[in-house]
């Protein structure tokens, strides 16, 4: 039988690896779960795809900062995470979970074409997503719209407006709350800025590249009281100057269709249209119920062009075309009418719609990396969140329970040593 200061002296062994596995998990779990190793061949073949299917990080996931992963297969936005409000869950192309942290009312950014940048709104920042070192580039204030086709400008947005109106002492304004906003072009690694020529805009809703770079297309309000009526008008121009190409307004029932609005073949635009209630009364339950589908103008006259596809309801916009077939973000609701779900579509010519990736419930957007989006690569597994990859300070709060434990056993050993040692001569 198994003395006491044998039992004794194996809890104590028991207690110090526990604790030296809790300390040392950081190093040997860098690639996120003992599982990983075994899966790197399958992860190493099918790099660079994005997943068909992802899953709600655990709460105690880390953030790119506290453990860079690499570049993004896929960012989505979710509010159940530790953080409990909208937060970027980056999926790494290993397969890798990381979070992405959004400050109040900051918005969703823009994932560079390479999946190797993150860039914030409105503060500029451009996150690493490879190192976790993040760095302010642009002036704030910035709204991006969409990154160029060779991933070295964007396109965005900055307010002018006033946002504390001033009054003389007669009570005269003496300030403008809703001054024209700018249209411009940034480079996020250099920092620099060119304002574009786009003619007078109170604000602007949505903008794309061409394919080749050459030209953008963007729409908004022209003035406050089509903001308030929700009318918009599109704009097609050259970046570097000139002025616009051409013009059109597109009503209270037409958007542009996203940042890759753009037909690969640089010939065609696509629009948004709808069916349903329009204009800023809608409730959101008629909101929900429009029912969209996709028409087309010639990119070079502004003329409509060939037939529409109809493309459903809870249309987001789209963000890539699979050779003719545009690729649509769907923000869908569920039964719990706070809850969302976004999914990625492929529309066919004839109505059809495949799914090629789905986001946990309670997500509300997806982006994936341009180069993956040219090249269509869908359809790769389904990683699942390592509940391993978690921040330093998860491990050490692990590993003072255990050290205490550690400590009182071996102090419990000394003393029965001491009380059951043999007797002096």
């Amino acid at each position: 039988m198994e003395s006491t200061g044998g039992r004794l002296r194996r809890a104590a062994v028991a207690g110090l690896a526990l604790g030296l596995v809790a300390l040392s998990a950081p190093a040997a779990t860098a690639a996120d779960s003992p599982a990983t190793a075994a899966s790197r061949t399958l992860t190493d073949s099918t790099a660079g795809v994005v997943p068909s299917r992802v899953r709600d990080p655990w709460l105690w996931q880390a953030t790119v900062g506290q453990r860079p992963a690499g570049p993004a297969a896929l960012v989505f936005f979710t509010d159940r995470t530790r953080y409990f409000e909208s937060t970027g869950v980056l999926v790494a192309r290993d397969g890798a979970y990381r979070l992405i942290p959004i400050g109040m009312a900051e918005g969703h950014g823009l994932l560079s074409p390479d999946g190797r940048h993150y860039l914030r709104p409105h503060s500029g920042e451009l996150l690493d997503l490879t190192t976790g070192r993040q760095r302010r580039t642009v002036k704030p204030g910035l709204h991006p719209f969409a990154w160029s086709p060779e991933g070295r400008r964007v396109l965005g947005t900055r307010s002018n407006d006033d946002h504390v109106i001033s009054y003389g002492p007669d009570n005269q304004q003496l300030n403008d709350p809703e001054k024209p906003d700018d249209l411009l072009v940034v480079d996020p690694y250099q920092g620099t800025e060119q304002v574009v020529a786009a003619g007078t805009f109170a604000d602007h809703t949505k903008a794309a590249w061409s394919p080749a770079g050459d030209l953008v297309a963007v729409t908004g309000s022209p003035d406050v009281p089509a903001r308030l009526a929700e009318r918009q008008r599109l704009v097609v121009l050259d970046p570097t100057g000139g002025g616009p190409r051409w013009q059109v307004d597109l009503g209270d029932r037409r958007i542009l269709a996203g940042p890759a609005a753009w037909h690969p073949d640089g010939r065609r635009l696509a629009l948004l249209a709808f069916d349903g209630c329009a204009g800023p009364r809608c409730t959101a339950e008629q909101v929900a119920a429009r029912s969209w589908r996709i028409e087309f103008l010639d990119a070079t006259t502004g003329q409509a062009v060939g037939r529409a596809l109809p493309a459903g309801t809870s249309v987001s916009g789209i963000v890539g075309w699979r050779g003719d077939d545009p690729l649509l973000r769907y923000v869908n609701r569920t039964e719990a009418d706070t809850d969302r779900q976004a999914v990625l579509a492929a529309l066919s010519p004839e109505g059809g719609r495949e799914v090629l990736v789905t986001t946990p419930v309670g997500s509300t957007d997806l982006m994936v990396p341009g180069d993956l989006l040219t090249r269509a690569a869908f359809g790769g597994p389904e990683p699942r969140p390592s509940p391993f990859a978690a921040p330093i300070w998860v491990y050490l709060t692990l590993a003072v329970p255990a050290l205490l434990v550690i400590a009182l056993i071996v102090r419990r050993v000394r003393r029965h040593r001491a009380a059951t040692g043999p007797a002096a001569p």
